[in-house]
């Protein structure tokens, strides 16, 4: 009952919300918050009653729904759905509280939207099957879609299509995968009288028992990679996400940084490499290539920014293609890491768009040429940033250093790249990410203060205070004893990384008979 609570309280809250008059601004936004709060508190529930020695999903409801097509409405987490569920809940109220200064127009639709944008993300982290995991990342588009063509910058209906175009095609690639998927599998495998299933455990038992032909199962790969690469984004598929982080308004930049781009490294991890291991091999290494790729490129792209904003977001291109990296390791290193990365990228990140904010709300300017020695009229919002970008950069003791040193162990040390390579030119990105965000820091923060308008800044407040508190300490938690956090995913992802362990010792020895037979037949 915990995660039917945390799932839908988000979606009570606003239809609430609806009967409230448009004019209580002040009301829709306490109440919003607080909603958001409650499902904070009820993901700490789950995460009390959560056996992390059990790798199968856990909380489970199975309620039949559609038969001819063999959907339900079936939830349940494994740890790595524990963690997205605990990342949402938790930044969402901050995002919230960030809104009550930033949000001054149709604030009760503003809200609204949050709260249905929560709980369409929540949905697809539990989603144990496809047609209702479809239909909970269908939902995201439209709260966000509102969200920044509505409440975002000037530039903001350019940023919105272009968005709402690259959303749609990735979905429209997983809609074909999805189909593909369950007539192959109810038809061919499970011979069900439905012929066809959308249950995610049943399609993965039938594949794991029966398998696949190699020739369907590349082009299924494909149909789902394409979509959550898009939602990453990785290289070159990224070109969305600076707009989209520019134009957005503050909240929606922490929601778009903290949650929504994990719902692409989720999806990798849960459809690409759990339904269909053979295929994620074979072509990890393209894969892993537009990572590396785009680890470097977003970080040189990002060094010539003069938009702190547009500068953080394309830390994002390179700091995800990390994560990609880690998941197409296929090693328990660069899986696990890649899962903490997801978090601890939400957290700096989130972090620091919520501090820009904060600066673009008393300067109306995100141009690093108009700031440059605030730290003298800012400390605590000084000591703040810097704990963020340190973060960002992956310096140890810090969240961020966890992640990257996991995600390269485990690229390093991979059988399935078999190439050091990747692990060591990506991490030239941790190098790069030093440059250019101790650069902007330098430039922003330090030297003496050369526009008037800079002398009378305000330090942050008391509310900003109480936003910012709880990101450093979860920052500082994950880097200092992230055991809390990596044992809940462990038992999961080895069971995964053995799964592919035995998919590549067939495939190897199928190659080998097959070599054997070729050369009896050359000798012959």
């Amino acid at each position: 009952m915990e995660l039917l609570f945390t799932l839908f309280m988000p979606l009570l809250g606003a239809i609430l919300l609806l009967f409230v008059n448009r004019g209580a601004g002040v009301l829709a936004k306490t109440f919003a918050f607080i909603i958001s709060a409650i499902s904070f508190l009820l993901s700490l529930t789950l995460y009390m009653n959560f056996d992390h020695t059990n790798p199968d999903f856990q909380f489970v409801t199975n309620i039949p729904w559609i038969g001819s097509i063999d959907a339900g409405f079936r939830i349940g987490i494994d740890g790595m759905g524990l963690l997205m569920v605990m990342l949402t809940t938790f930044i969402t109220p901050i995002a919230l509280m960030c809104s009550f200064d930033s949000i001054k127009k149709r604030e009760k639709e503003y809200y609204i939207m949050v709260l249905l944008l929560q709980f369409a993300m929540t949905g697809v982290f539990i989603s144990t099957d496809l047609f209702l995991f479809y239909i909970f990342w269908e939902l995201i588009l439209i709260p966000m879609y509102f969200i920044i063509g509505i409440w975002g910058g000037k530039g903001r209906l350019y940023a919105t299509v272009k968005f709402f175009i690259f959303t749609v095609v990735g979905s429209l690639f997983m809609l074909v995968a999805i189909v593909w998927l369950g007539y192959y599998v109810g038809t061919d495998l499970l011979g069900n009288s439905a012929g066809f299933t959308t249950d995610f455990v049943k399609i993965r038992s039938a594949l794991e028992t029966a398998g696949m032909a190699y020739e369907v199962q590349k082009w299924i790969f494909w149909a789902f990679a394409i979509s959550f690469l898009i939602k990453v984004p990785l290289f070159p598929l990224h070109t969305w996400l600076p707009d989209a982080h520019t134009e957005a308004p503050t909240p929606g930049s922490v929601i778009l940084a903290g949650v929504l781009l994990k719902m692409g490294t989720y999806g990798l991890i849960r459809f690409n490499l759990d339904l269909f291991p053979e295929a994620a091999m074979a072509n990890a290494s393209i894969i892993s290539f537009l990572a590396v790729v785009g680890i470097v490129y977003g970080a040189i792209v990002a060094m010539v920014q003069t938009d702190i904003k547009k500068l953080v977001a394309y830390t994002s291109v390179s700091h995800l293609g990390f994560v990609v990296l880690g998941i197409f390791s296929m090693t328990n290193e660069g899986i696990q890491g890649a899962i903490i990365q997801s978090v601890n990228h939400g957290l700096s990140t989130g972090m620091l768009f919520l501090l820009i904010g904060f600066i673009y709300e008393r300067r109306h300017t995100r141009e690093i040429s108009d700031y440059g020695g605030i730290a003298r009229v800012m400390p605590a919002y000084t000591v703040f940033f810097g704990i963020a970008m340190f973060s960002s950069i992956g310096l140890p003791i810090l969240n961020g250093f966890v992640g990257e040193f996991l995600t390269l162990m485990g690229a390093f040390k991979s059988t399935v790249l078999n190439n050091h390579w990747y692990a060591i030119i990506g991490a030239t990105g941790v190098i790069f990410a030093a440059i250019y965000l101790l650069w902007m820091f330098q430039r922003v923060f330090l030297g003496t203060i050369t526009h008037e308008e800079n002398k009378s800044l305000k330090d942050i407040t008391k509310r900003e205070w109480a936003m910012l508190v709880p990101l450093v300490i979860f920052i500082v938690w994950l880097g200092v004893y992230p055991s809390t956090f990596l044992k809940l995913s462990d038992i999961s992802t080895d069971k995964l990384v053995k799964k592919i362990e035995r998919v590549e010792m067939k495939t190897n020895d199928n190659l080998s008979d097959k070599n054997l037979i070729e050369y009896q037949s050359e000798e012959n």
